[in-house]
Formats: C-alpha cells, structure tokens, sequence
C-alpha cells in the first residue's frame, strides 16, 4: 500500500489551514457586523454577548491557522534554501506569521475589554456612557489597528514567501507573481483605515480581494496538486544535472 509523503501531508495541511484562516476571518468579520458602529456601540456589545463571543473564537481560529501555515511550510522552504539568504527569509517567515496571529490575539483582548466596559455601562443613567467614550474610542482603535498591523506584518512575510516559491517554483509560478502582486494592494487597504475609518470599508475590500482569491487558489493547488519538485539552482546541483544530460546521451 502506497503512504503518503511528508511533502505531500505538508501540502495538504497548508493547503486547509489557508482555508481555515480565511473562513475564520469572514466568519468573524460577519458575527461581528456593524455592533461597534455609531454611537450606542457599547449598548449594542451588551445585547449581542453570543456575537461577541463568536468573533472572539473565530479570530483565534484564524490566528492560531495562520501561525501554523508558517510552521507547516518551513520545513519545504528550509530544505530549498541553498544559501543563507534564503535561509534567513524562511525563518523570518516562520517570525512575521507568528507575529501576525499575536496582533490578532491583541485585537481579540481588545474586544473583549470593550465588551466588559459595556457591561459595565449598560445599567448606568443614559449620562454616563458618554463618560465612557474616550475609553471606547481608545480600544475600538486598538483593536482596528491591531488588525492593520497584523495585515500589514502578513504582507512583508508574503513577499518573502512567494520570492522563496518562485525561486524554488514549487508552485506555478504565476502563482507567486500573482501573490507579488496582489501584497501591495492588501498593505494599501490596510492603512486605508487611516483615510476611511472603516476596516471593512468598500475600498479596502476590493483591494483585499486579489490576493484573498490568489490565497484560496493556491490553497486548492495545494490540496489537489502538491508542492513541485524543487529547482534545482546550487551550482552542485546543477553539476549533478548537467553530468546526468550528458550520459543520457552517450
């Protein structure tokens, strides 16, 4: 009976754990909704626990994915790495990711601090929560930004791994040049929050929306299809194959 390879179990695991964090972010993203938007966004927290409580679970999903796509993969890229450059890239991926999932972690904290504070509020006279509005602003921000930064440390590791997949081509490498292209606009939608005041706002949506779809792509190629052989880039390497042409053709 045929077993699967480590490559090929890797792949899968990468492959799902892509899918899992962006479902996760959608799902929190929808549980959410607009209860931090307007002016009784405190009382709104209050009403909707069952809400809250199901965005906070669903953004720990996502973080604890996105963390473990980086440790899933590393194995892949350490072994490509021929030079330690790309041995430093590999491991500093495997560090952006982890430091993406912790601003998450913050962003949930973040919530739910908002969430005790509404508590807090919602029996006082109709005075009082106003007196609470600075602290709102204060952690609905950090929250926001959270996530920005999150996005934004997300995207300098992308560009690491997708110049590591192209070099390597263990993906088609259309793939990666997408993924090239699709990272500067997810970092333009991110610190659109500045101009918008909206994480989730109409622009920054349709700029998230390239490599959102390059990520679900590559998810499916990964599941379906498997990492590719690695190139071979080494000058050994390319000794071994240049000696193994020519005896070919003796």
């Amino acid at each position: 009976m045929r077993t699967m390879s480590s490559e090929r179990r890797a792949a899968i695991a990468v492959g799902a754990l892509y899918i899992v964090a962006t479902v996760a972010g959608l799902l929190a993203a929808a549980a959410l909704g607009s209860l931090l938007q307007g002016p009784r966004a405190l009382a709104n927290l209050a009403a909707h626990k069952p809400q809250v409580m199901a965005t906070a679970f669903f953004e720990l999903v996502m973080a604890v994915a996105v963390a473990g796509v980086a440790f899933m993969i590393y194995p892949i890229l350490k072994q490509d790495a021929d030079t330690p450059g790309k041995q430093g890239l590999a491991l500093w991926y495997v560090g952006t990711r982890i430091t993406e999932g912790t601003l998450f972690v913050v962003g949930i904290l973040g919530l739910l601090s908002l969430f005790a504070l509404s508590r807090e509020v919602t029996g006082a006279a109709a005075s009082q929560p106003v007196q609470y509005q600075a602290a709102v602003n204060v952690l609905k921000t950090a929250s926001d930004y959270s996530v920005v930064l999150g996005q934004s440390v997300f995207c300098v590791g992308a560009v690491m791994l997708y110049c590591l997949l192209y070099v390597s081509r263990r993906i088609p490498r259309w793939l990666s040049v997408w993924g090239l292209i699709g990272v500067p606009l997810m970092l333009a939608a991110g610190f659109s929050l500045a101009v918008t005041g909206d994480p989730n706002s109409t622009v920054s949506s349709i700029m998230y929306a390239p490599l959102g779809l390059q990520e679900m792509v590559l998810a499916v190629w990964l599941i379906l299809k498997g990492f590719n052989s690695p190139a071979v880039t080494s000058p050994a390497g390319k000794g071994l194959v240049s000696r193994a042409q020519e005896r070919s053709g003796e």
